[in-house]
């Protein structure tokens, strides 16, 4: 009698519970993954927000006009700019606000998410540069 070797259902059913057990493991691990790639997509936009209105300060010599939320199109078209810059995946122009503009023209951007696709929460670009 010729003898093939083989995994037995024990020894496959063993995997399939491994697998199992690690990919259940994995999910919220990658949940707080997804939504820290989310809010990199916000603090690129801030620190793009930032640049703009350290250019317009050193334009004008003024924080006057610059404070305020981004779904205004004037503030945005002060910024320099166009329709739609400031749209991404996740947030739009009024989900970013500029809360203030200090003596440097260095700004503080506050960030909340309003799509259903955001991340929840809100986070702010500070004077010194930290996301938090």
């Amino acid at each position: 009698m010729k003898h093939t070797k083989a995994f037995t259902l024990i020894e496959l059913m063993v995997v399939v519970l491994i697998v199992g057990i690690l990919a259940a493991a994995s999910v919220p691990l990658m949940r707080g993954r997804i939504d820290s790639a989310k809010w990199s997509e916000a603090n690129a936009t801030a620190g793009t927000i930032r640049s703009a209105v350290r250019v317009r300060f050193a334009e004008t010599g003024t924080k006057d006009g610059l404070i305020g939320a981004l779904n205004n199109t004037g503030l945005q078209t002060a910024l320099g700019f166009q329709p739609g810059d400031l749209t991404g995946t996740y947030f739009v122009p009024g989900d970013y606000k500029i809360t203030a503009v200090n003596d440097d023209g260095i700004a503080t951007i506050e960030v909340t998410g309003s799509q259903s696709n955001a991340p929840s929460g809100t986070k702010t670009l500070d004077v010194n540069g930290n996301w938090q």
